[in-house]
């Protein structure tokens, strides 16, 4: 951690435009599986047993629906609008299990900007390999606020 570092923030609310959009795909793997399983102490034996998975409608092990939310959720800190961004609101629906080992893309469009409230809405769209979609997300995010620089204020 660099404190006092400049750090690059990402778009202000006046950078962005309806139709600004990003596309992230990501492939679920055991790792990361097993870190979100490990930090959430959740043993839900949907998420990690082969043989009760097995004996359920899902066939085998799905995905847990937080790990979605929080790939959604990290490309909006990370690309759009990008660091410095803060989700204020999440309305997701989880059209399709995801199973382990599947590739998913996400499609990112801002649909909605808010300049009075400083909001923007980002519509998602993920789906699998097949295509077949897989959720669908309205997120309302806060963009980042650009900062006033030390030098630029006068003393």
């Amino acid at each position: 951690m660099n404190i006092g570092k400049p750090r690059k923030i990402g778009k202000t609310i006046d950078e962005i435009v309806e139709g600004d959009s990003l596309s992230v795909t990501e492939s679920i793997e055991d790792q990361q599986l097993l870190l979100y399983l490990g930090l959430t102490n959740d043993a839900n034996p949907l998420y990690i047993q082969h043989d009760y998975a097995s004996q359920t409608p899902y066939e085998r092990p799905i995905v847990p629906s937080i790990m979605l939310m929080g790939i959604v959720t990290s490309a909006i800190s990370k690309h759009l609008p990008g660091p410095g961004s803060h989700v204020v609101n999440f309305s997701v629906n989880f059209v399709e299990v995801v199973h382990h080992y599947e590739t998913i893309t996400f499609d990112f469009e801002v649909i909605k900007v808010d300049k009075m409230k400083e909001v923007i809405t980002i519509s998602v769209e993920a789906v699998n390999i097949e295509n077949d979609r897989v959720l669908d997300a309205v997120v309302l995010v806060q963009p980042p606020i650009k900062l006033v620089e030390s030098s630029d204020v006068n003393e």
